[in-house]
């Protein structure tokens, strides 16, 4: 995929040093650039933690429930729980980040939580889905409660910084 990305950017701009310096230049000059950048970037490291890093499996509806604590029944230490939450803060976070001024009419505590469940809902109901076409991982009902409580983190997390913002 990133030499297909490379291919289209030297073809689009002629020569790939030009293209490197134009991609700078929008770099350090646009915000909107930035930001869209930022959110691709969690985006990827997202699509590849829960699919490209994963081996196939034979049986995707092995454990449809999932893991609900932070232990196994043998006692041992689960850290999917964790880092389900953890990796849709980022994510809610940089969604607003980018997008605010076009998606966020009334900016109120209860707008953000509500918006914060549906992206982070809706994204790991795909992330699950994708999961279980490609057979890669497992499709779990726990994953999705996970990475929505990790959503609304990460939009209560943005609510807090912008009115932070805001004062200033």
């Amino acid at each position: 995929s990133q030499a297909i990305l490379f291919m289209f950017a030297y073809k689009l701009m002629g020569d790939w040093k030009i293209a490197i310096k134009q991609w700078i230049n929008w770099f350090r000059q646009d915000t909107q650039f930035r930001k869209v950048f930022f959110l691709a970037f969690v985006v990827v490291m997202m699509m590849f933690r829960t699919l490209y890093a994963r081996t196939s499996w034979g049986s995707p509806l092995s454990n449809v429930i999932g893991v609900w604590g932070i232990y196994y029944s043998n006692g041992e230490l689960a850290t999917e729980t964790i880092e389900n939450v953890l990796l849709f803060v980022p994510f809610t976070y940089v969604l607003f980040w980018t997008f605010h001024e076009k998606i966020i009419q009334k900016f109120s505590l209860i707008w953000i939580t509500i918006h914060s469940i549906k992206s982070g809902f809706c994204t790991s109901v795909i992330i699950e889905l994708l999961q279980l076409m490609l057979h890669v991982g497992t499709f779990q009902l726990s994953d999705i409660f996970f990475n929505t409580v990790g959503g609304i983190l990460g939009g209560l997390c943005y609510f807090v910084y912008y009115r932070i913002k805001a004062k200033d």
